[in-house]
């Protein structure tokens, strides 16, 4: 009878310590879900001025901006000649974004595109002038 007893009085610590596993990783898991849903609400958008032209100046920068850090997505407007960047305004900045975009070649807003990049870009976008400072409207 007591080896009953001693087995009944166990059962119910097993129980208080698996109710406890359960409640500990619903907790972590609604603190994992409620942080994911915060980072995406972190998320800024720019719009940078460029001169690119044709195609290939897309790909270029489009290829290339989404390495840059904090960068969720790049979109080149080649009518409008704007490059759209959605980016975490924690992991960078605006002019950092822009540096970028001139150490491709191309010129961002008001900074002309980088010399040495513009000579590694294709050829027709050498002969654009792609790299160029923009025009003042």
């Amino acid at each position: 009878m007591v080896a009953c007893a001693l087995h009944y009085n166990e059962r119910p610590n097993n129980m208080n310590s698996t109710m406890k596993t359960y409640i500990t990783l619903l907790l972590l898991l609604i603190t994992t879900l409620a942080t994911a849903q915060d980072d995406t609400k972190k998320t800024t958008k720019l719009e940078i001025r460029t001169s690119t032209v044709c195609d290939m100046c897309e790909k270029t920068i489009e290829d290339n901006m989404i390495y840059e850090k904090g960068v969720k997505s790049v979109d080149v407007d080649l009518a409008a000649s704007v490059i759209h960047v959605e980016y975490n305004a924690k992991k960078t900045t605006p002019e950092a974004l822009r540096i970028a975009v001139t150490k491709l070649g191309y010129a961002a807003d008001d900074l002309p595109g980088d010399e040495t990049a513009f000579k590694k870009l294709p050829e027709c976008c050498q002969k654009e002038g792609c790299g160029k400072p923009m025009e003042k409207k």
